[in-house]
């Protein structure tokens, strides 16, 4: 387990981001006429705001201490 959180902690930090972004989404500019797909429930926005919170944060990657000591032998 504690591997796993190692491994994918972007990701699990860009869903938590993303959520609370989408929430606020939500919260702050919403849709009031509830003919909004992604904005008109709480639910709705905040999923789609982690999956775009965790899109985000899997383009980035940490280096680990293997990739420094290989270095670049290109």
């Amino acid at each position: 387990m504690k591997q796993f959180l190692k491994k994918y902690r972007l990701h699990l930090i860009g869903g938590i981001v993303g959520g609370i972004g989408g929430y606020a989404y939500y919260h702050f500019i919403g849709c009031s006429s509830g003919s909004c797909a992604i904005t008109s429930k709480p639910i709705n926005s905040t999923v789609y705001g982690s999956f775009m919170g965790l899109l985000l944060f899997s383009s980035f990657k940490i280096k680990s201490k293997k990739d420094e000591n290989r270095g670049d032998n290109h």
